[in-house]
């Protein structure tokens, strides 16, 4: 399965755009005035384009599901608060603090954070819509979450509801010529049925094209891709072990 490439962000312009294109949303979950918060947040940002240093921010607790989602997501990949802060250039400290629910991260941070775990920013205070008419271990394709990823021409859909298992579904979608691109591997396995359209699946040097209804299964430790050579979207139903996401 496609794990996003990373994707740098910088001091400039794309990173001060991006920050403040959230503003709206953080404010609301930590509880502060929308305006005032990007009122200041533009001008700490006008000030770090400078080459200032960026001035401190009164800050409220932090929404309850972004440490729980952060400590589940690190969990996920086998990193420890070490390796996360290296990756993400945030102290081990305020990772901590983050994860426990006592310290609001910057959205400077929190794009740092999400980069270096490869999720869109929102995964962390956008917890998915609950229904209260059925089960915890059952969810609902309006409550679906859903990562873009444009650049690649795939667009994935968590199927599996929210929670600590062991296995994941995606429904994903590869756009003609959609590509997870150069060869990569991560722990666990991979699996799926192609629901719609082909698709090309290469492991260990071995292509595959298969047609709706055809599945696979592989080690996702040996060196793997795939890519959408036809016209049409194609559609896979994909499970990963361990989840992801």
């Amino acid at each position: 399965m496609l794990l996003p490439e990373p994707v740098a962000i910088s001091a400039g312009a794309v990173e001060r755009t991006a920050v403040l294109g959230l503003g709206f949303g953080y404010a609301k979950h930590c509880g502060g005035s929308e305006a005032t918060t990007l009122k200041k947040e533009a001008e700490i940002f006008q000030e770090a384009s400078r080459g200032d240093a960026p001035a401190a921010i009164p800050r409220r607790a932090p929404p309850p599901e972004m440490g729980l989602t952060l400590r589940r997501l690190r969990r996920q990949r086998q990193l420890t608060l070490q390796d996360l802060s290296r990756q993400a250039g945030i102290s081990i400290g305020m990772l901590s603090q983050m994860e426990r629910g006592i310290a609001a991260p910057s959205l400077r941070s929190l794009l740092r954070v999400a980069e270096a775990l490869e999720v869109p920013v929102g995964w962390f205070f956008d917890p998915p819509r609950a229904a209260t008419d059925i089960p915890a271990w059952v969810q609902r394709r309006p409550q679906r979450r859903t990562i873009e990823l444009d650049a690649e021409g795939i667009t994935n859909e968590l199927i599996t509801p929210p929670g600590d298992g062991t296995i994941e579904l995606l429904l994903v979608t590869i756009r003609p010529g959609g590509s997870s691109g150069a060869v990569y591997t991560h722990a666990g396995e991979d699996a799926g049925v192609v629901r719609e359209g082909r698709v090309h699946v290469e492991v260990d040097g071995e292509v595959a094209e298969l047609s709706a209804g055809d599945a696979f299964r592989f080690a996702s430790t040996r060196p793997h891709r795939f890519w959408n050579a036809g016209d049409i979207p194609a559609v896979v139903v994909w499970a990963l072990t361990p989840p992801f996401y």
